[in-house]
C-alpha cells in the first residue's frame, strides 16, 4: 500500500483537488452549495458571509491539492495542510452533525479516503528520509 501511494500520490492530490476545488461555487451559490452539501438551507447576511467564505477556503485547499501534484517540492507541504483541512471537517460533521450524515457521506468518504492515503504516504516519506539519513556516508 505504502509503494502503491508514494507512486500515485500525485494522481490522488490532482483528482481530489479538482474535486475539492468544484466547492468554489458557493461563493457564487451560497445557497445551492448549502443545500447540496447538508441538504439544508439558510436565510440571513452572516450565514451568507460565512458559506461563502467556507467554499472559498475549501476551494483554496483543492488549489493547494493541485499545485501539489506540478510542485514535487511542495508536494509534502500541500498534502499535509489539504489533509488536516479534511480531518477537521470529517471530524466536526461526525461530531456536531450527525443528522447531515446522509447527504454529507459522499463528501465525508472522499475525505476519509484523501486523509488515510494522504497518511499513509506522509510515513513512507518520513520512513524513506529515515532510511536515507541512516544510510549517508560518515566522513
Amino acid at each position: 500500500m505504502m509503494n502503491f501511494t508514494i507512486k500515485n500520490i500525485k494522481w490522488i492530490m490532482l483528482i481530489s483537488g479538482i474535486l475539492t476545488l468544484t466547492m468554489f461555487y458557493g461563493l457564487f451559490a451560497p445557497k445551492a452549495a448549502l443545500e447540496s452539501m447538508f441538504g439544508t438551507s439558510f436565510n440571513g447576511t452572516l450565514e451568507n458571509i460565512v458559506i461563502r467564505s467556507w467554499s472559498a477556503l475549501v476551494g483554496l485547499i483543492g488549489i493547494i491539492l493541485i499545485y501539489g501534484f506540478f510542485s514535487q517540492k511542495n508536494r509534502v507541504f500541500s498534502i499535509s495542510i489539504a489533509a488536516l483541512s479534511k480531518l477537521i471537517f470529517v471530524t466536526l460533521v461526525l461530531l456536531y452533525g450527525q443528522e447531515f450524515l446522509g447527504k454529507t457521506a459522499p463528501a465525508i468518504i472522499m475525505d476519509s479516503v484523501v486523509i488515510i492515503l494522504s497518511g499513509v504516504y506522509l510515513f513512507a516519506i518520513c520512513m524513506q528520509r529515515k532510511i536515507n539519513l541512516v544510510n549517508v556516508p560518515k566522513g
